[in-house]
């Protein structure tokens, strides 16, 4: 017997989330149905909220409400510092470490040729044009440690030292708190590549 079409319509809806499968999708969508149809009332409020009011931040291409993010106009941030991040949720993760106090690009995305995701669909060019402004003196490339993020560095960085701008990179090795005989080798490698005077 085939399931109802809106239950099967919710299945794929849910299955368009990362690491959600066909299973862990229909155990979703009967866990709201039965368990969470507030919750689930909720969420789709929420969703269609976000969706009709989010939009990139003009200067940092980040989520926000307005037509500049309030972080891009706090003048407690360096606008000397431009920091480039891969999605809005490494902006995050840099802002908790509490190390940076600069401004930030976020790109959406990394290249990614296999997939067809190139320097226009992630808009270089409006990174271009803001690192270029004529306030900001560093651009820090902090994409991931994957070979498309190192890929999306090297390319930015050759575009950036062509217009005469300061770039620099995340130091790469060994976390905080890590000892060295857990550590696979290329992390060791990399620290000692990137070791600094003490």
């Amino acid at each position: 017997m085939a399931m109802p079409s809106a239950l099967d319509e919710l299945v794929a809806a849910l299955r368009c989330l990362p690491g959600v499968g066909p299973k862990s999708a229909q155990r979703m969508a009967y866990h709201l149905l039965q368990h969470e149809r507030r919750g689930a009332e909720r969420l789709a409020a929420a969703l269609t909220r976000a969706l009709q009011t989010l939009h990139p931040c003009a200067r940092c291409n980040n989520f926000t409400e307005a037509e500049i993010c309030e972080r891009c106009l706090s003048p407690q941030r360096d606008p000397t510092q431009l920091c480039v991040v891969e999605m809005p949720a490494d902006v995050n993760v840099v802002e908790q470490s509490q190390a940076y106090r600069g401004l930030y690009y976020v790109l959406m995305g990394r290249l990614s040729p296999l997939d067809g995701v190139g320097p226009r669909e992630l808009a270089f060019d409006r990174l271009l044009a803001r690192a270029s402004d004529g306030v900001v003196k560093e651009v820090i490339l902090a994409t991931n440690l994957t070979h498309e993020g190192e890929v999306t560095a090297h390319y930015l960085a050759e575009m950036l030292h062509a217009r005469g701008i300061k770039v620099s990179r995340l130091a790469r090795g060994l976390p905080l708190g890590s000892e060295i005989e857990y550590a696979d080798a290329a992390s060791v490698a990399q620290a000692l590549l990137d070791r600094r005077d003490y």
